[in-house]
């Protein structure tokens, strides 16, 4: 049985920045993402411009397969 992501509070969560595009303007394009406390592997993602927009919460398998697709669709390596 899996963990519910989303029922797990976000307090104390440490969110750190991947920034690009704009970069040093008060415009800057981030997108922010932390570990939730209390789970051993669960994230919660959002936009630093527009945090009212909500997050998005998932495993490290979740977010791993995720990165490792949008860098293969865009011809991209890590």
């Amino acid at each position: 049985m899996s963990l519910d992501l989303y029922s797990m509070p976000l307090d104390g969560v440490t969110l750190r920045n991947r920034c690009g595009g704009n970069l040093g303007s008060e415009n800057q394009q981030c997108v922010e993402y932390g570990e939730i406390p209390g789970t051993t592997d669960g994230f919660v993602v959002g936009d630093s411009k527009n945090p009212d927009a909500g997050q998005l919460r998932f495993t490290k398998d979740e977010l791993t397969t995720f990165a490792r697709g949008f860098l293969t669709e865009q011809g991209l390596t890590a």
